[in-house]
């Protein structure tokens, strides 16, 4: 790939209330702009707001558009007229619906084609719900936005890439939300994923099951038998080197999942109580199978913490980090298929 193309990479503001703003502002004093463009969707006010606390917010050129944008910077983009006054800790419906009308505007921009990924700063799902918005997060609207039903919640560390089989649902409906057609879907999801952004030429993902000790032979329920199991032999099937269903317990407890590129767990809490207990603060979520990169700090908007300057930005660090590095992956794979 070139190393003179300037990537973009949009970042939405989160929940103005929490502490998105704040981390936004500490990334970017970390990070390096050697032929990147970020677009900040917000209003300079919301900025402003949280850089008083720390230091004057400079070195940012406000736009109305990210067509012109050719060159390196940062630039802050408002997604409409209307703005919002930041009040920290507060869970509101204006603060919910301003932060999904910025998400929204860096989705319109990554499939326009005015920017290479979108990193996303956390967000309420109360505030969002109260704001309109009957989406559980942003997964759901993320694959209602661009079309694209078939999308899957990857977290990424430097040891661990976790797959999600099923999302934010309740813990009593996920065995009903299982079948082979939906298992056999994740891991074509996953597989490509790990292809295409992560570069794994030949990848092998291990496989979790429901039940504690994966079901021992159905006694411990049948899913494992039933649904599990078929799905893996038609990976097989389909050339996926898919191996298990592991029991998750004993998986994650001895640190197997570092031998494979990546674990499809059955749930939420299965894959994300292991991840998060070992990535040290910059785990990544990232959702794999959109036509676009999205990336996300595995945290959410710390509602308890926003305004007092003290959140970590360590996880917003790692997101950016992976978002770029997706986002060449991508534009290296698109040149070499065009080449072909």
């Amino acid at each position: 790939m070139r190393t003179d193309v300037l990537i973009k990479i949009a970042i939405s503001t989160g929940d103005p209330n929490g502490i998105g703003p704040e981390i936004v502002i500490k990334l970017l004093r970390q990070i390096r702009l050697d032929n990147i463009a970020v677009l900040l969707i917000g209003h300079p006010g919301i900025f402003e707001f949280y850089a008083a606390s720390q230091q004057p917010f400079r070195g940012i050129t406000l736009t109305d558009s990210a067509v012109r944008i050719n060159t390196a910077g940062i630039y802050v983009l408002p997604p409409g007229s209307d703005t919002v006054v930041p009040e920290p800790g507060k869970i509101g419906a204006r603060s919910g619906a301003y932060a999904m009308k910025c998400v929204e505007t860096g989705i319109q921009l990554c499939m326009n084609g005015h920017a290479h990924a979108l990193l996303t700063a956390p967000i309420s799902k109360e505030a969002i719900q109260l704001g309109g918005y009957n989406v559980p997060g942003h997964t759901e609207f993320l694959a209602k936005m661009t079309g694209d039903g078939d999308v899957l919640m990857m977290m990424v560390s430097e040891t661990m890439r976790v797959a999600l089989a099923t999302g934010h649902i309740p813990i009593s409906a996920v065995a009903g939300s299982l079948n082979s057609g939906l298992l056999m879907k994740r891991l074509k999801t996953l597989n490509s994923s790990l292809i295409t952004d992560f570069g794994i030429v030949s990848p092998r993902i291990a496989v979790t099951g429901l039940n504690p000790h994966a079901g021992d032979g159905g006694v411990l329920g049948r899913e494992e038998i039933d649904v599990i199991i078929p799905a893996l032999e038609q990976a097989k099937d389909a050339g996926i080197n898919a191996e298990g269903p592991f029991p998750a317990d004993a998986f994650f407890a001895r640190k197997s999942a570092e031998r494979y590129d990546a674990v499809l767990a059955m749930y939420h809490d299965q894959g994300l109580i292991p991840f998060k207990s070992t990535d040290n603060g910059r785990g990544v979520n990232f959702t794999a199978g959109l036509p676009i990169v999205r990336t996300s700090p595995d945290h959410g908007t710390a509602f308890d913490i926003a305004g007092k300057d003290i959140a970590d930005p360590a996880s917003m660090v790692a997101a950016f980090n992976l978002a770029l590095t997706l986002s060449k992956n991508r534009t290296h794979s698109q040149n070499s298929n065009n080449s072909q």
